[in-house]
């Protein structure tokens, strides 16, 4: 999304934020606390003890035990939007910083303790979604020519690989924990459905063909699951992903089959736009609204 309607969209959310859990198998929901600013896209800690999330352009964490909240020292990336990842050893964080240049969202990598970023994509507008298991590469949607498609890049920078060339949006690349897959969601079906392909970008597979508009598939970390957000059909747009709306968190298994859904919310962008599952496999971390 470009940089206009991102902060459109947040300015009009007069909204309290409620970071929330839920059980995938009993669906049972817990509150861990409320904001009266918007908060976005929690990312799990490997260790299971902390959520990252953004707010405000700013990152911060979140320690289950305690609530304490610590703002992370993200140096002149100050203008980060909700789509950020953790490295595998959990000893860094990528995230999306508009730039003061152009404010076009470029990714950065800096130790997730905080610490000085240093940019990864030179082009622009490039948002990131995945981080290869090896710890070698990112996966990102990025606009290039007036179409927005799926790339990888090194962590280290350089060249960046294209991987989808399809009419309309391809967005939310996210590898599976084998490194084998990348899963995404696509409009090229008509309405904006989950799918997979190979790490190379071969072999796509549409793998949840469904009556609703699905975005940012999240694979459990044992690979066996894939969580998603629904619009219903005729809600939005297929290539929109607004906030402040009626959505489900809906789950299917990676190699296929019906999907269920956990949780009926309001909510949408910012609710869950980056792998938030808990290392144990059973509860995924989300965000929550409701207007003030």
């Amino acid at each position: 999304m470009d940089i206009q309607t991102l902060r459109r969209w947040v300015a009009q959310r007069d909204t309290f934020s409620i970071l929330e859990t839920v059980d995938v198998h009993t669906g049972a929901r817990t509150v861990l606390q409320e904001f009266d600013t918007v908060i976005e896209a929690p990312n799990w800690t490997s260790n299971g003890r902390c959520l990252i999330y953004n707010s405000g352009g700013k990152m911060f964490s979140y320690e289950l035990s305690t609530g304490e909240i610590r703002k992370i020292d993200t140096g002149i990336a100050t203008d980060c939007n909700n789509d950020h990842v953790l490295s595998p050893d959990n000893r860094e964080l990528a995230v999306s910083h508009h730039t003061n240049e152009d404010a076009q969202s470029r990714i950065y990598i800096l130790p997730l303790a905080g610490g000085t970023p240093r940019l990864v994509t030179d082009k622009a507008p490039s948002y990131l979604h995945g981080w290869s298991p090896d710890g070698q590469r990112l996966a990102y949607c990025a606009e290039r020519g007036g179409q927005y498609d799926i790339y990888t890049i090194s962590v280290n920078g350089g060249a960046e690989t294209q991987l989808t060339n399809e009419p309309g949006l391809d967005d939310g690349p996210e590898y599976s924990p084998s490194g084998e897959h990348i899963w995404f969601n696509s409009v090229r079906s008509g309405l904006m459905q989950i799918w997979r392909m190979e790490a190379d970008g071969a072999n796509p597979t549409h793998m949840v063909q469904e009556e609703a508009n699905g975005w940012f598939p999240h694979v459990s970390p044992d690979g066996r699951f894939v969580a998603y957000i629904a619009y219903a059909k005729g809600d939005v747009e297929p290539g929109d992903h607004p906030p402040n709306k009626n959505v489900e968190l809906r789950l299917v298994p990676a190699e296929g089959g019906p999907s269920k859904t956990i949780v009926k919310l309001f909510g949408g962008q910012g609710t869950m736009n980056v792998n938030s599952w808990s290392p144990d496999n059973r509860t995924i971390a989300f965000i929550s609204y409701r207007l003030k």
